[in-house]
């Protein structure tokens, strides 16, 4: 018994962390470039260049929240 309990805590921990990956994730760069109030263009040249964290999928990119906003932090200081 204790271990189906341990593990239904195990899949509520990791359906948890998923929501909290998937909450992080801004899908393309339009939206990166919303979210950054950047033109798309430089979005897809910080990408290209390397300065913007993206994960690709296929043809999709996908950006993380938290990469954009720590990437035009440490320029902004």
């Amino acid at each position: 018994m204790a271990t189906n309990v341990s593990s239904a805590k195990a899949v509520l921990r990791q359906k948890e962390t998923v929501q909290m990956l998937n909450a992080d994730l801004i899908n393309g760069a339009r939206a990166a470039a919303e979210f950054c109030g950047l033109p798309i263009r430089t979005i897809y040249h910080l990408t290209e260049t390397g300065s913007l964290p993206v994960i690709r999928k296929g043809r999709r990119l996908f950006y993380r929240r938290s990469e954009l906003e720590a990437a035009f932090r440490s320029e902004m200081q």
